[in-house]
């Protein structure tokens, strides 16, 4: 698959006046290996010609390289928008005039509280400034932006900040979580529980009729909550409203000060460089065999804990990967500051303080027909911890977790039942599906033969998924013989046929 990058986050710089208690770069002198401006434009270049829309200069503090406004000039003049993070200390008229005919995208400063709280996180004097310089930014014609990472100490205080940010006439508002890397890891405190993400998000949803700013979920907060799905919406004007998985390393980059690439700049585990430009072509990191394998490969399977097991961690897979490293030391770990996760774990402590396995049972069932997928899934594992070996909970637990798309848990527990009962028609059937899902089609459709040598008049299922899955897999010459089988055996599988050949003349027709 080729990938097209679309945005990129370039820390141009490790330099940074301030040393702010939630730093994840840990930022203070600029470094020796850092890149030159004349490396920095040639990389502005490449970056142009790899087709990239946007970039984000941060930092550090990209204010205090005296040449940021030649790299967002020169970004410019290649067809791609520069934004800016910055944390307003130094900003100036002077500085504003020099960015002024370039075009910038958002210009965005951090504000972490009110007056006491972000002196307290950045250093004593910093609200002040950055006050004077949002008014300097109602002067100009930019995008203006604040950045908030919540904490303990502020998010009790987000309300307040809002109302700054709108006196300011600020435009766009990003909330994101602190987490423990760099400064912020000495400071276990401040760090918020995982249920706490239910606030921000609660938070966010209330001010989605605030016409006055425009507030944003950083892609640490979320996931498949309701109102975080109407905050995304908003965002996104329905385009993906939905968590739809890391971007980093597939439409996303991070460069770093000295040039290496990264999926994420957040990510600072060196494991995860894919390479430095100074040694490799831009280009050639990014379309790279091996590049970004992490991410591009990244599956559902491949997660532990409830994220592996999550009705939408295909789609999802685990959320922000850098919260999953941080917080678990992980890439690959559950994501414990997810909405779903935490409802789930709430959910699952009142499942395990229940020990009647036929009372379970039925609650699963109720949940899967209501299409509560993850809550039967739940509820029928907490059964057959307490009844393991009992043929109808493991055969419905399969039927779960194959609609989960948890299909290793689906096969084991189809062959359990079958080691037990070798001609239970719904094992083979199950199985057989599984198996498919699986990758070993002939195993699978060997089972669902199996099956339908065991249905009978009365129950005909086994032949209609055999026949689906020939259909599915191209093979239309033994579909059509299962159809006629079938309809031999049952008038009323005769009648239900007509969809199954209607599929039949569709797939032919589209292969033509």
């Amino acid at each position: 698959m080729r990938h097209q990058p679309y945005a990129a986050v370039w820390e141009i710089t490790m330099g940074c006046n301030m040393r702010c208690k939630h730093c994840g770069s840990a930022c203070r002198s600029a470094l020796p290996d850092e890149l030159t401006t004349e490396e920095a434009l040639r990389l502005c270049d490449d970056i142009g010609e790899l087709g990239l829309k946007y970039v984000t200069i941060s930092g550090g503090e990209p204010l205090t390289r005296s040449d940021f406004h030649l790299i967002a000039k020169r970004l410019k003049e290649r067809g791609v928008t520069p934004h800016i993070i910055t944390n307003g200390w130094l900003l100036t008229e002077e500085l504003l005039d020099k960015v002024a005919n370039i075009g910038m995208g958002t210009f965005a400063i951090s504000l972490d509280g009110v007056r006491e709280t972000h002196d307290y996180m950045r250093m004593p004097g910093s609200f002040d400034r950055i006050m004077a310089a949002f008014d300097l930014l109602k002067k100009t014609n930019v995008t203006t932006a604040a950045i908030t990472t919540v904490n303990n100490k502020n998010i009790g205080e987000l309300g307040k900040i809002g109302d700054i940010l709108i006196e300011k006439g600020i435009h766009l508002w990003q909330l994101q979580i602190g987490l423990p890397m760099g400064n912020f890891a000495d400071f276990d405190e401040l760090l918020l529980a995982p249920e706490q993400m239910d606030d921000i998000i609660d938070f966010a949803y209330n001010m989605l009729d605030e016409k006055r700013i425009r507030l944003f979920l950083a892609d640490c907060i979320g996931y498949y909550n309701v109102k975080e799905i109407a905050v995304r919406d908003r965002t996104f004007n329905a385009f993906n409203a939905q968590w739809q998985g890391c971007s980093a390393g597939k439409s996303n980059v991070g460069i770093l000060h000295n040039g290496d690439i990264v999926g994420c700049a957040s990510v600072r585990d060196r494991q995860y460089i894919e390479g430095n430009i100074r040694q490799t072509p831009l280009r050639e990191i990014w379309h790279g065999e091996n590049s970004f394998q992490w991410s591009r490969t990244m599956a559902k399977s491949k997660l532990s804990g409830l994220c592996h097991k999550c009705a939408y961690g295909d789609r999802c897979l685990g959320g922000c990967p850098n919260t999953r490293l941080t917080m678990s030391q992980s890439i690959y770990a559950e994501n414990i500051y997810c909405s779903y996760h935490a409802a789930m774990t709430r959910t699952l402590k009142k499942v395990s303080a229940m020990a009647d396995p036929e009372k379970l049972f039925r609650l699963g069932q109720d949940f899967a027909e209501k299409g509560n997928w993850q809550l039967a899934e739940m509820t029928m594992a907490r059964a057959l911890e307490l009844d393991p070996g009992n043929a109808g909970i493991l055969r419905y637990y399969g039927f779960v977790c194959y609609m989960l798309g948890n299909y290793g848990d689906a096969r084991a527990a189809n062959e359990q039942v079958l080691a037990a009962h070798p001609d239970d028609l719904y094992a083979h059937k199950g199985l057989g599906l599984t198996l498919v899902k699986l990758g070993d089609p002939n195993s699978g459709i060997a089972h669902l033969k199996k099956a339908t040598a065991l249905s009978s008049p009365a129950y005909m299922n086994a032949y209609h998924d055999l026949a689906l899955t020939l259909i599915e897999l191209g093979r239309r010459d033994e579909a059509i013989q299962v159809i006629a089988e079938g309809s031999l055996k049952s008038p009323e599988f005769a009648a239900a046929s007509v969809s199954l050949y209607r599929l039949l003349n569709e797939t032919a027709a589209q292969s033509a």
